[in-house]
């Protein structure tokens, strides 16, 4: 089967399918059991994501017990930095640690270092592909350079990026240098990722939505758009999704931008924005995952509504961000029956 046959591959290239296809973000996680008992035999969170046997076995589990149109690697979008020599670490309860962002740092790093560093995440795309059913579309993924940036100045998240932000004011040179570094390691990055068997990627913005007008063209459009650019380059034909959370007053805008070929929106859009835009890009979302967590009528209203709004044009159902740790296995399974009714 050729990727393009694929239905979210079909939905990509602007075809209305119906019922719609389905996965949703962060489906490889903590709320499945089976997740949990491999995560346990990783020393950390990083040596999970650079292990191939356990990164593939998680990143099937969903598909096994779903059976969802498309499967996304189970990887982080701090592997890029790490790659390329920025240190990293994970602690437990905290998620992501940086170290401070500063002119020296960036002079130490280091991008040829990172081709040989992904190799194991490179192997696992390899091995999805040739295991997953040849109907379910594979995608890799990478994180947007200014959502990376954001845990750097401080060395953590902050509340609504404070850190990050004041730091790309204060020291916009600063920040450019590493936005451009985290740029070249992602195109390479998504560019192996297409090789090794990904049918599609997505660009993941998560702090977009922090971002004044300016910032939001500086540091989220343009270096989206020098990736989009730069992959297709090399792969002219790749597909890509982009994902700017809480962006959707600035979602044509970064459309037209960027040059992805299609958009997730989070649950907060309204109607109205996503409906235009569908006019113009497929697009993926948004049932907000608290309604996967309470179950039951919200699920069920949550589901009827995306899909009685958005069946006129291309649509990928999602979530309007990842899966939560605290939802319920069986609520999964709902929202994907209720989808699969149409």
């Amino acid at each position: 089967m050729k990727s393009q046959d694929r239905s979210v591959m079909r939905v990509l290239s602007g075809e209305k399918l119906w019922p719609p296809p389905i996965w949703m973000m962060r489906q490889a996680g903590r709320y499945l059991p089976e997740y949990r008992e491999v995560r346990s035999k990783a020393a950390n969170f990083l040596e999970f994501c650079y292990s191939p046997d356990l990164a593939t076995e998680v990143t099937l589990q969903p598909i096994r017990r779903y059976g969802f149109d498309a499967s996304i690697l189970f990887s982080d979008i701090f592997v890029v930095p790490d790659a390329i020599g920025y240190p990293v670490r994970f602690e437990e309860g905290r998620g992501p640690v940086l170290e401070p962002l500063s002119a020296d740092l960036l002079d130490r790093l280091e991008q040829d270092r990172a081709e040989d560093h992904l190799k194991p995440v490179i192997e696992t795309v390899s091995r999805l592909r040739a295991e997953l059913p040849e109907e379910t579309t594979l995608l890799g993924f990478c994180g947007a350079p200014w959502t990376v940036a954001c845990y750097s100045v401080a060395g953590h998240t902050t509340q609504d990026q404070v850190a990050a932000r004041v730091g790309a004011y204060r020291d916009p040179d600063l920040m450019q240098r590493f936005v451009d570094q985290l740029v070249t390691a992602s195109i390479r990055y998504l560019i192996r990722q297409l090789d090794a068997g990904a049918d599609a990627v997505q660009i993941f913005d998560t702090w977009a939505g922090v971002l004044d007008e300016a910032g939001f063209k500086r540091w989220s459009i343009e270096p989206t758009r020098r990736i989009v650019d730069g992959v297709r380059a090399v792969r002219p034909d790749a597909k890509i999704i982009g994902f700017p959370k809480a962006s959707s007053a600035r979602m044509m805008a970064f459309v037209e931008g960027t040059g992805v070929d299609a958009v997730g929106f989070d649950w907060t859009a309204p109607d109205q924005v996503a409906l235009d835009i569908q006019k113009k890009v497929p697009i993926q979302g948004n049932l907000d995952p608290m309604r996967l967590v309470a179950g039951g009528k919200a699920l069920e209203e949550g589901v009827a509504h995306i899909l009685n709004t958005f069946d006129k044009g291309p649509l990928v159902f999602n979530l309007g961000h990842g899966v939560t740790p605290d939802a319920d296995p069986e609520n999964v399974a709902r929202m994907v029956e209720l989808v699969r009714k149409g």
